[in-house]
């Protein structure tokens, strides 16, 4: 422990760090010997892990920096950074920002108001709940209260055939260059003959990865351990990436300069001008080609009308997959 007096002050100050946190701060006192005993009261409350001296603490917006530093320099996957930056985004924008942590109760926290759907608030909410822990982990506050999430509604829309066209008509309508349609019409196909999760396996493809002899994609990244799987290619899905791919046999399917990574990282705001010029609701996103897939898929190949039915079953092979999303399948031609 460090005891000190800085040039402008007559009292000692006292530096120490319990736990990988810093505590600096003025004892009050001018004699050594009572600033010696001061500090050390106020070592031993921290190493007893409550502080009887009066500290009060920050607000959440001045807070956030330490959490954000945490953040960044935390074991934590890309995706889940970014969750936590958006979060933030969201909540220093409403009251709980100039707040002190020690202020903030479940109950405030339901009163609180989010742009957008109850996806966009829990994200909000998440990230406050995670602040408010860490906040009791650095002994900030004594209890992290709980935290409520809003009821959410699943992604029940689905992009079928109809809704596929629209979308790709919708592009057409937009004043795109022809090389940003296609690049549209494409994922949005993929996504829904794949299957794939966007952000973390389409986008990410690489033609490494593309047996063209087996009519399969290997994912070697995702999720999930279970995620490293290969998906069948579709008759459609074939064509498209044979004539994306060309006579290349390395690099990325979608490449991108814009981005750091070197590959197509987002295509939301494309989405979203094509969804609204095909008049389709706001709560289709590209993600929902997922489930359009799976929904698809597990039908089909079982010969069920009722998803829950169809459930209890295992897995199809791959060439049944490759079929049941062939069938009645749409060509590349026609979808455009």
């Amino acid at each position: 422990m460090k005891l000190f007096r800085k040039p402008n002050s007559k009292f000692y100050w006292y530096d120490f760090t319990v736990r990988g946190r810093r505590y600096r701060g003025s004892t009050q006192e001018t004699k050594s010997a009572r600033a010696t005993k001061a500090a050390s009261l106020k070592f031993a409350s921290v190493i007893e892990g409550s502080d009887p001296l009066p500290s009060k603490p920050s607000v959440l917006s001045e807070f956030a920096e330490r959490f954000d530093t945490w953040v960044e320099d935390g074991r934590l996957e890309e995706k889940t950074k970014k969750f936590y930056r958006n979060g933030w985004r969201l909540l220093k924008a409403s009251p709980v920002a100039g707040l002190r942590v020690d202020q903030i109760t479940g109950d405030f926290a339901e009163q609180l108001k989010f742009p957008g759907s109850a996806s966009n608030a829990n994200c909000a909410l998440r990230t406050l709940r995670r602040m408010l822990h860490k906040a009791e982990e650095w002994k900030m506050i004594g209890h992290a209260p709980k935290i409520e999430m809003m009821k959410e509604h699943g992604r029940h829309l689905r992009p079928d055939d109809e809704a596929e066209r629209k979308l790709i008509m919708g592009a057409f309508t937009c004043n795109w260059r022809p090389r940003t349609r296609d690049l549209f019409r494409d994922i949005v196909i993929l996504m829904r003959d794949t299957g794939m999760r966007n952000e973390r396996e389409l986008f990410r493809m690489r033609i490494e990865n593309l047996d063209w002899q087996n009519r399969v994609i290997f994912v070697p990244d995702s999720k999930t351990a279970e995620g490293r799987r290969l998906v069948p290619m579709s008759g459609r899905v074939f064509e498209i990436l044979r004539n994306r791919c060309d006579a290349k046999h390395e690099r990325w399917v979608f490449p991108s300069k814009r981005s750091a990574p070197g590959h197509l990282r987002s295509l939301c705001n494309l989405f979203r001008k094509a969804r609204n010029k095909a008049g389709l609701p706001k709560e289709l996103v590209l993600y929902c080609a997922r489930h359009d897939y799976g929904t698809r898929v597990l039908m089909r190949t079982m010969g069920h009308r009722d998803v829950k039915t169809a459930m209890h079953y295992q897995h199809p092979e791959l060439e049944i997959v490759r079929a049941a999303l062939d069938y009645r399948a749409p060509t590349t031609e026609s979808a455009a």
